[in-house]
C-alpha cells in the first residue's frame, strides 16, 4: 500500500489551480507557449450563423420562373423588388445581372460584393447527411465529420494541427471568441477561447490584492504577479498553470481597446473587433471563430419595412459589423491575408408556416468574403424553386455544394494545408470552385476532375443540375433517409 503525503507547497499549489479555473470557469482556455511570431500566414475567419438562418431572405429571387414560384410560396414573408425596402440587386463585375438580390437592410454586404470581396456559394450544406435538427447539424458541421459525433476533436483544431512542417510557431494560432470553448477547437491545446480581452483576467480576491496597481505599496505582488512563481514544476497541473498563466500575461501584453468612432454597437460587433485587433497584433493568428445565435424564425420572421422587423434587424447587425471588420482591416492592409466564412447549420423551408415565419430546411447559402474571394460571382449549382424541383428533397432547397468543398479550398490556397483527409475525415469530394485566389496543391484525399468554372447567372439563364457544383446524391431524393429522421424543433 503506497502512502500518499502532501507538502505545505504542493497544497497551496494546488488550492491555486483550484482558484484559476473556479475563477475564469469555462471562459479560460490555454494558448500554446508565447513566443513572438509575425503572422505571415493568412487567417480564416469562421462565423456561425446558429438557428438556421433564412438563406432565400437574404439571397432573393428577383426575376424570372423563381421570382414567381418564391412569391407563391412566401405571400407575405417575400422581399419585395420595389419601392424603399426592395431588394438589392447584385450584379456581375461587367454590370450583368444575376436574377439574385440581397436584403435591403444588407447593404454593408452589397458594397462588398459591389467592390469585388464577397462570393456567394449556392445551395451549400451538408452535402452526405440530412438533419433538421439544430443540435445534430451544428455538431456535424463543428467538428467537420456530417452524420458522425463520435470524433473527438474540431475541425479547426485539426486544421491548425495538420499544418504544413516548418510552419513557424505562432502564440496565438487559434482563437474562440466565447464563453465557453467553440466545438470547432475541441482538443485543441493550441487555442485560447475568452468572451472579450477585458474580462480575461483572473477575477479572485479582494481587488486591491489581485495585481500590482499604482497605487499599491513599494514592493508590493499582487496574487496575478505570485501565481507565475507556483508554477516551477513538471506535473500536468504546474504544466497547466504555467500554459493559463502564460495565455493570461499575453493578453494583458496586448494593446486591446475600444472600438473606432463609427463602429457598430452591439456583442457581436465588438467581437469581431476583438477579432480584427488579435490579428493586427501579429500573434501569428491562423484561425478565429465566432457564433452570432437567434436565428431560428418560427414564428414573427419579419420582412423588411418600417416598424419591427426581426429578420430585418438581424441581417442589418450581422452586414454592419461585417463591413466595419472589412474596412478597419483593409484600410491597414491586413485584409489583404483574411477570408471569413460564413454559414449556417441549414437554411429555412421555401414555403412560409402558418405563424408568419419559417421551419427548417436544408441547402442554404453560404458567404465567403476578404481580400483574397474572387468575389461579385456566384459559385456552385442553383437547382431554382419549381416544386416538381424541390419535391424530391420534400420541399427543401437541396445542397447541390458540400460546404467541406469551399472550406477546402481556403485550406488549400490560403492557408497552404492539403491534408484535408485530417481536417475533414471520409470527404473525398474536393475540387476547387476558384472562389479564392491562390495556388493549388495536390490533396491529401480523393480529388475528383476539376469542375467547371463558377457559376456566374446572366440575364435570361437558368441555371439548374450539375452548374458547377456537385450532383444532388439519389440518396437525397424521396425515399428513406440516411442517418437522420427529418424532423423539426421549436
Amino acid at each position: 500500500m503506497s502512502r500518499f503525503t502532501l507538502t505545505r507547497r504542493e497544497f497551496v499549489k494546488g488550492c491555486c489551480g483550484a482558484a484559476v479555473v473556479g475563477a475564469a470557469g469555462s471562459i479560460l482556455t490555454f494558448s500554446e507557449d508565447a513566443s513572438a511570431a509575425a503572422n505571415a500566414y493568412d487567417t480564416v475567419v469562421h462565423l456561425f450563423l446558429r438557428g438556421g438562418m433564412d438563406g432565400l431572405n437574404l439571397v432573393v429571387p428577383i426575376s424570372g420562373d423563381d421570382r414567381t414560384f418564391y412569391e407563391q410560396a412566401r405571400p407575405d414573408l417575400s422581399i419585395p423588388i420595389s419601392g424603399t425596402y426592395a431588394a438589392l440587386p447584385l450584379t456581375l463585375a461587367g454590370g450583368a445581372a444575376t436574377g439574385f438580390g440581397l436584403h435591403p437592410s444588407a447593404t454593408g454586404l452589397r458594397d462588398l460584393w459591389n467592390n469585388g470581396h464577397l462570393g456567394i456559394v449556392h445551395a451549400a450544406g451538408m452535402a452526405t447527411s440530412v438533419t433538421r435538427s439544430h443540435f445534430d447539424a451544428q455538431l456535424s458541421i463543428d467538428l467537420g465529420t456530417p452524420g458522425k459525433f463520435g470524433t473527438g476533436s474540431g475541425w479547426l483544431a485539426r486544421a491548425w494541427d495538420s499544418r504544413p512542417a516548418g510552419t513557424p510557431a505562432a502564440a496565438l494560432p487559434a482563437l474562440g471568441i466565447g464563453t465557453t470553448q467553440p466545438a470547432g477547437l475541441l482538443a485543441s491545446t493550441a487555442a485560447l477561447t475568452m468572451g472579450s480581452a477585458g474580462d480575461f483576467r483572473l477575477n479572485a480576491g479582494a481587488y486591491a490584492w489581485q495585481e500590482r496597481r499604482p497605487d499599491s505599496p513599494v514592493g508590493f505582488r499582487g496574487i496575478n504577479e505570485t501565481l507565475a512563481d507556483l508554477w516551477s514544476g513538471r506535473t500536468g497541473l504546474q504544466l497547466s498553470g504555467q500554459r493559463a498563466d502564460a495565455s493570461l500575461r499575453l493578453i494583458a501584453q496586448q494593446t486591446y481597446g475600444s472600438p473606432p468612432a463609427g463602429w457598430p454597437s452591439g456583442t457581436f460587433a465588438q467581437q469581431l473587433w476583438t477579432i480584427a485587433q488579435s490579428i493586427r497584433f501579429n500573434l501569428g493568428l491562423r484561425y478565429a471563430t465566432l457564433d452570432l445565435g437567434g436565428w431560428d424564425t418560427h414564428e414573427g420572421q419579419g420582412t423588411a419595412g418600417s416598424g419591427y422587423h426581426y429578420y430585418q434587424n438581424k441581417i442589418a447587425e450581422l452586414s454592419s459589423a461585417l463591413q466595419a471588420f472589412f474596412n478597419e482591416l483593409n484600410a491597414g492592409g491586413e485584409m489583404a491575408r483574411v477570408t471569413v466564412i460564413v454559414q449556417s447549420e441549414f437554411g429555412r423551408r421555401v414555403r412560409a408556416n402558418a405563424n408568419g415565419g419559417t421551419d427548417h430546411g436544408y441547402g442554404n447559402p453560404l458567404l465567403v468574403l476578404g481580400g483574397p474571394v474572387n468575389g461579385r460571382r456566384f459559385y456552385g449549382s442553383w437547382p431554382g424553386l419549381n416544386p416538381e424541383t424541390l419535391s424530391p428533397t420534400f420541399g427543401d432547397v437541396p445542397v447541390t455544394t458540400d460546404y467541406r468543398r469551399v472550406i477546402s479550398e481556403i485550406l488549400i490556397r490560403r492557408m497552404g494545408n492539403a491534408n484535408l483527409s485530417q481536417v475533414f475525415p471520409g470527404y473525398a469530394g474536393y475540387a476547387p470552385l476558384g472562389i479564392v485566389q491562390g495556388s493549388d496543391l495536390a490533396a491529401n484525399a480523393q480529388v475528383l476532375p476539376l469542375a467547371a468554372p463558377a457559376l456566374s447567372t446572366a440575364p435570361g439563364e437558368a441555371r439548374h443540375g450539375n452548374a458547377g457544383g456537385d450532383e444532388v446524391p439519389a440518396w437525397q431524393r424521396r425515399g428513406r433517409i440516411e442517418r437522420f429522421i427529418p424532423r423539426r424543433e421549436h
